[in-house]
Order: structure tokens, then C-alpha cells, then sequence
């Protein structure tokens, strides 16, 4: 109980100064989210073919919200070609019991009960001008109609993006809104993930970040990444940590690193930055992350990081000289 007093502390606490409706969010610096097509090789940085994403309601709002996607179709500037645009993305959102708390929605693979809870819109979209740098809006929907979750006191919905033809590359991005058509921002909302599948910035002064969440039960870490294609390097900073480097993975394989998580940075976000390296340049550059703890468990990546952006403070991470 008093661990999970703790973390809700956190979250009202971050939640009352923020604004997260943004998928990915402004701290996060990435451009786009991806998914390709099923028919796609892995090479071009996509390891299954889904992502998942979740959005976190204070428990006391109540007016109706908006699930925005921006570019959802297949083809046009943002996107990626492989031949000709032959590919469909569907786009589901799901609300309702298990829709958060079913422990395969909580996996990194698409397998088991992963669209688990009740669906409330789904849609599929090829190549269609008519949405290409626009948006599509799925909603309303009453708060009351998420999962209510208690480890972070709200109503959560869950939305599925899955590439069920061709072999293009699908890059788009959420909003959550009170509003059909425009961005309105929920205030003390914030969006997680378990595992991000996201396109890197082609310009290698550009650096993208994203923020696990770690409790005060994680002991270890062990961070995987996919299809890095060695452009540049992964850091990860801390409240106590300046940078711990982990190794990237090259074409179409995953690398994993673990670490130890030190006591200072129990309760906080981590900060784990990409960073782009500078000869010869990657573009176009896909990659997917997760991180787990010592007992398997996926982290939560939020959007806008509990606690806010992580900083390094000196003093913490000081040691004494032996004497």
C-alpha cells in the first residue's frame, strides 16, 4: 500500500503541472512513430509489425475525449516506399476491463490477448491524399468507458496500430483531445508504452530521448534495442547517473545491455538519449526499444516522464574517497 500511495504521490504530483497529450511529446524529440506493413523485411526496423499505446485519464475527468491520429494512411511525403504503396494500416482503440491489465497488452509481442477489453473504433487506411499531414479523430469517448487502474489512479485506453499488408512504412503520430478538431490538450493526462517503434531524426545534431519509469522494486534493468544500424550511440542519464553507455545493435538484430539501478534513481524516470553519430550519416534510420526489470517485467515509457526530465545532480552522485 505504501509503495503504491508513493507512486500515485508522483503522478498527481507531475500531473497537475502537465500537459501530455502529444504521442510522441515534445521532451521526447522524435519525429514519428512507425509501423510497416506485414509483408515487410524486419531489415527496414520494424520486429513485429505493432505497437501499442495507452492513455492515462485523471480518475476525475469526466468530459468526453478524442483520440487524434496524425497521417494515418500510407503514402505520401512522411512515409516510407518500398516499391509502390501497397499497404494497410489498422488503427483500433480498446476500453473496458483487461484493456490495460491483461498481461499480454503489456507485452512487447503481438501474441496472446493482446487487444484484450472491449474495442470501441477501429479503422484501416491504405494510400488516401485525403489524410496525408492530416488527421483522423476516433471518438468521443466518456473516460468512463477506459479501464480504471488503480497502480496510477485512472482511466486508461488503449490504441493498436498494426500493419496488415504490404511493405511500406507507416510513420504517424496521436494527440489526445477534448476536441474532434484541433489539438485541445487534456490537463494531468499523460500516454505509455511498453515498447516504442519510432523513426530517428536524419540530422545528427537532433537528439531523441524517451523516459522508463522505475520503481522502487527495480533492481537491475536490461535495455533492448532492434535494427539501430550503429548510428551513434545510447546513454542513459539519471538523477545519480551522468551516462551509461549501452551497446547498439546493427542491422536487423536485437542487442541487450543490463545495468543496475542505484538507489537515488528508485522512484524517478530515466532519461535514455539517442544520439546520432556524425559520418557517415543514417537516414531514414527505424528502431524499436524496451526496457525490463529483474523479473521480466516491461517498464512503462511515458510520454511526459513522472517526476519530470530526469537531471544529474552532482551530489548524488559523488562518492566519498576511501580512506
Amino acid at each position: 500500500m505504501k509503495r503504491f500511495i508513493y507512486i500515485c504521490g508522483l503522478f498527481f504530483f507531475f500531473a497537475a503541472n502537465a500537459y501530455a497529450q502529444p504521442v510522441p511529446n515534445v521532451e521526447e524529440n522524435i519525429p514519428y512513430l512507425m509501423t510497416f506493413g506485414n509483408k515487410a523485411e524486419t531489415s527496414w526496423g520494424d520486429d513485429d509489425f505493432s505497437s501499442t499505446f495507452f492513455f492515462l485519464l485523471p480518475k476525475n475527468f469526466n468530459q468526453p475525449v478524442f483520440i487524434r491520429v496524425y497521417d494515418p494512411d500510407c503514402g505520401g511525403d512522411i512515409d516510407e516506399l518500398d516499391g509502390v504503396w501497397d499497404t494497410r494500416t489498422t488503427f483500433s482503440v480498446y476500453g473496458g476491463k483487461g484493456c490495460w491489465s491483461d498481461k499480454a497488452a503489456q507485452g512487447t509481442d503481438p501474441t496472446g490477448n493482446y487487444k484484450s477489453g472491449t474495442l470501441l473504433a477501429t479503422k484501416t487506411f491504405g494510400e488516401d491524399p485525403r489524410y496525408d499531414k492530416g488527421y483522423y479523430t476516433f471518438g468521443p469517448f466518456n473516460p468512463s468507458e477506459g479501464e480504471y487502474t488503480e497502480r496510477w489512479d485512472g482511466n486508461v485506453f488503449k490504441i493498436i496500430c498494426e500493419g496488415v499488408a504490404g511493405d511500406d512504412g507507416n510513420m504517424y503520430r496521436y494527440f489526445l483531445s477534448t476536441d474532434p478538431n484541433s489539438d485541445k490538450p487534456v490537463e494531468g493526462a499523460n500516454a505509455f508504452a511498453y515498447e516504442y517503434s519510432f523513426r530517428m531524426h536524419n540530422s545528427v545534431e537532433e537528439v531523441s530521448h524517451i523516459y522508463p519509469f522505475v520503481d522502487d522494486q527495480t533492481v537491475t534493468v536490461r535495455l533492448s534495442n532492434f535494427d539501430w544500424d550503429n548510428d551513434g550511440f545510447i546513454r542513459t542519464v539519471s538523477v545519480a547517473r551522468r551516462g551509461q553507455l549501452s551497446p547498439v545493435s546493427g542491422e536487423d538484430n536485437w542487442e541487450t545491455s543490463e545495468f543496475k539501478i542505484l538507489d537515488a534513481e528508485k522512484n524517478t524516470s530515466l532519461d535514455i538519449q539517442f544520439i546520432k553519430k556524425k559520418n557517415p550519416p543514417v537516414k531514414n534510420n527505424n528502431v524499436v526499444i524496451y526496457v525490463k526489470n529483474q523479473y521480466g517485467q516491461n517498464l512503462e515509457f511515458f510520454t511526459s516522464p513522472i517526476g519530470g526530465v530526469p537531471k544529474y545532480k552532482y551530489s548524488i552522485g559523488v562518492k566519498p574517497a576511501a580512506q
